[in-house]
């Protein structure tokens, strides 16, 4: 069972508070907070919908930028012989090593199809 539910390249965990029965949701991946919740699933999309609107709609009204949960942009310090490696792989691929990492972090997040511009 996936915890997750996506809108508008935002996703949010979700959670069951059996204490009062109803389903809680958290926007993951932004330092602003957003939570939300729902008595059913219907009921947790739609308070979900309205939270990630209203987020946005402040944004515009207070002149801000919405944080995004991912700039694109990933540093990574992996050891020389995985970098060696993955070079190696890549090539073999006939891929740059941004692109065939792009893919394999893709395809391990359970991302679909490969990502452009990589």
């Amino acid at each position: 069972m996936t915890n997750v539910i996506k809108y508008q390249g935002y996703t949010a965990r979700i959670e069951f508070d059996a204490e009062d029965e109803v389903f809680v949701g958290h926007v993951l991946g932004i330092a602003d907070r957003i939570s939300f919740h729902g008595e059913s699933v219907a009921e947790l999309t739609d308070a979900f919908h309205v939270a990630v609107d209203h987020y946005l709609e402040d944004c515009r009204a207070t002149g801000r930028e919405p944080l995004k949960p991912a700039s694109g942009r990933v540093l990574l310090r992996i050891p020389p012989e995985v970098h060696a490696a993955a070079s190696i792989a890549a090539q073999a691929s006939g891929k740059s090593l941004n692109q065939w990492a792009a893919d394999a972090i893709a395809r391990a997040a359970g991302e679909n199809g490969s990502h452009p511009g990589h």
